[in-house]
């Protein structure tokens, strides 16, 4: 007699057995048909797994509660703990499923959760979700100013501990310590809003804190204040910028935007294969309906600069026309973002000495006032733009050509 893995609960049985005494996992089919007698509908633990309990006579949307065996009292009956993060359960055949995966894995359930773990947890389950990809930048960018607390077991948590991140956060970028803006203490407080709102359905914590304060009136005004109105580039500006177009990094992504009009999370996701370097069209967009997959021409000012990322992107193997090669924090990742953009439009504005209430989606304004002062269509203009057009007519009944468009973008000098 030998001792084989049941292919069930992966506990050793002999190879003589016609089922597994633990799980009752047929081993031998042909005999298991003749001799088993009725089979029970639930599957039946193997012993010392743990227990799993119906709580009855309560209208519950999951009444299967799973708890595992982590000993025994002094009188030697067992002692229960309930399966983390999660033990209640739909069905007793999930929570069987549940009792068998922690088994094969099994891990300390008085271990207190770090909160780097506990965001790590909730991550992989919050960004599933998730479709527009500057949602998760969103809670990322935020949860780098939240290093202090990465190593504080979750369940002592308390809101002073996330207003300290709000108001102290430090997120070093290049040697350069950076501070929550107001607008970043707002997502700071969201994201553990709906971080420990996942801990506490899955009992990591006993309280949710940060929602027992609101933002504070300085930081409401703040965002009030922070919200400034965006602004074109002056004629000196984009003469300066042409001026230093080969010694300044990226200056010639910001005149690509300001010539074409895309978003700074759009420039990011142009795709190699939707530049049309013979007929001199792109192709990309994100947002709405309106800017999805929308064709723009490349203005006879930025061809060559295009050409110049064509050419890079072929070389690196990159599917995006435009990328961050400078990049030392993300040397595989040298995909164009939202906040690498915009820290390369910071360094720009420093270098030059430009204006500095200029923001990322200035080159799009500087797009939009360009062609408007040219007297570009107005059709036309949304388009490119990725603005939803309200006239039927045109929207729905009028077919244009790239030409037409071409020969629009033409009337920017």
């Amino acid at each position: 007699m030998a001792l084989i893995k049941c292919p069930e609960c992966d506990l050793q049985v002999s190879d003589k057995a016609i089922s597994c005494p633990h799980c009752g996992y047929p081993l031998d089919a042909k005999i298991a048909k003749r001799q088993s007698k009725k089979p029970s509908k639930r599957k039946r633990l193997p012993n010392g797994f743990g227990t799993i309990s119906e709580l009855k006579n309560k209208n519950l949307r999951k009444p299967f509660r799973a708890m595992v065996c982590v000993g025994k009292n002094f009188y030697g009956k067992p002692i229960y703990k309930s399966l983390k993060p999660q033990s209640s359960f739909e069905t007793y055949n999930e929570a069987y499923a549940a009792l068998l995966e922690y088994h094969r894995n099994p891990y300390d359930l008085d271990s207190d959760l770090t909160v780097e773990q506990l965001y790590e947890k909730w991550t992989d389950h919050y960004f599933e979700a998730l479709t527009n990809p500057s949602s998760v930048r969103t809670v990322k960018s935020a949860w780098n100013y939240c290093s202090s607390i990465y190593n504080m077991r979750a369940k002592d948590l308390r809101a002073r501990h996330i207003k300290g991140c709000m108001e102290q956060g430090i997120y070093v970028v290049d040697g350069e310590e950076k501070h929550p803006s107001p607008t970043t203490k707002t997502k700071i407080k969201s994201l553990f809003n709906l971080m420990l709102d996942y801990a506490l359905e899955y009992e990591i914590v006993d309280k949710n804190y940060a929602r027992t304060f609101k933002l504070s009136d300085d930081i409401i005004k703040d965002i009030e204040d922070e919200k400034k109105d965006h602004i074109d580039f002056t004629d000196e500006e984009i003469k300066k910028l042409w001026n230093h177009l080969y010694d300044t990094d990226y200056v010639d992504v910001l005149l690509i935007q300001c010539y074409s009009g895309w978003r700074p999370q759009e420039l990011g996701l142009i795709k190699v294969e939707n530049v049309d370097l013979e007929n001199w069209f792109f192709s990309g967009g994100m947002k709405t309906d309106a800017g999805k997959d929308r064709l723009i021409p490349i203005h006879p000012k930025i061809r060559d600069l295009v050409k110049h990322r064509y050419r890079e992107a072929l070389s690196l193997g990159s599917k995006y026309l435009i990328n961050c090669t400078d990049t030392k924090t993300h040397r595989n990742n040298k995909k164009l973002t939202y906040d690498k953009y915009r820290h390369r439009l910071e360094k720009i504005i420093k270098e030059l000495d430009l204006n500095q209430d200029h923001r990322a989606h200035d080159g799009r304004v500087q797009f939009a006032t360009a062609a408007k002062n040219a007297g570009v269509d107005e059709y036309a203009l949304k388009y490119m733009m990725g603005h939803k057009i309200k006239d039927i007519t045109e929207s729905t009944y009028t077919r244009r050509k790239p030409e037409w468009l071409m020969a629009e973008i033409m009337k920017i000098k």
